[in-house]
């Protein structure tokens, strides 16, 4: 059985919208012919609900401790479930997250965030969340098949680059997806699949 906060491939629940499709366009690595463009349609993936609801309901993180629950007195921190902030005053979560099915040498686990009280999951319709368009830059890398880093793929991008930056790792063959994290203190963000 996975643990508890693993990215299943299609994490869905029935009737709960927990991905969305955006066709974006990149360069195809194919033999169209050089500098060719095609439409990879991507997939932007919040943590499963399944995991949020688990968490929320005081299942263990990844490191099988409860999640700590605070207070927001300031700025606002990035929830990883309707990948909006949480705002000021509101509770939050702090938990250690692995988003890989198996534990493993290249299976980062780290620190998140999550609103205390439910929230939608992520549904905007294919775009990159507001909250990831601006300010720092991401971290943007590509796993192959096996969960593991595709070297010479990681690549620190502004917010308005995620979306094709990850369309185009996605047009290659040894890309099976693509995670993006923060710059500053490499903690997960989301998930990006094709559609």
């Amino acid at each position: 059985m996975p643990p508890l906060n693993a990215v299943p491939h299609i994490a869905q629940e029935p009737g709960v919208a927990t991905a969305v499709s955006h066709a974006i366009p990149a360069t195809s690595t194919g033999t169209e012919g050089k500098g060719a463009r095609t439409m990879t349609a991507i997939r932007i993936t919040p943590i499963p609900t399944e995991t949020a609801m688990a968490l929320w309901a005081g299942g263990p993180d990844a490191n099988g401790m409860p999640p700590e629950r605070h207070i927001l007195d300031g700025d606002g921190v990035p929830c990883r479930h309707c990948l909006k902030n949480v705002d000021a005053g509101d509770a939050y979560l702090i938990l250690a997250h692995r988003p890989f099915d198996a534990a493993q040498p290249y299976a980062e686990t780290g620190p998140i965030f999550l609103h205390a009280d439910p929230c939608d999951a992520y549904a905007d319709h294919g775009q990159v969340p507001e909250l990831h368009r601006g300010g720092e830059p991401r971290i943007v890398r590509g796993y192959g098949s096996d969960s593991r880093i595709v070297y010479g793929t990681g690549r620190v991008v502004t917010g308005d680059g995620i979306a094709d930056y990850a369309a185009e790792l996605l047009s290659r063959d040894d890309i099976a997806f693509v995670h993006v994290r923060s710059s500053t203190n490499n903690c997960y963000a989301f998930r990006i699949d094709r559609a």
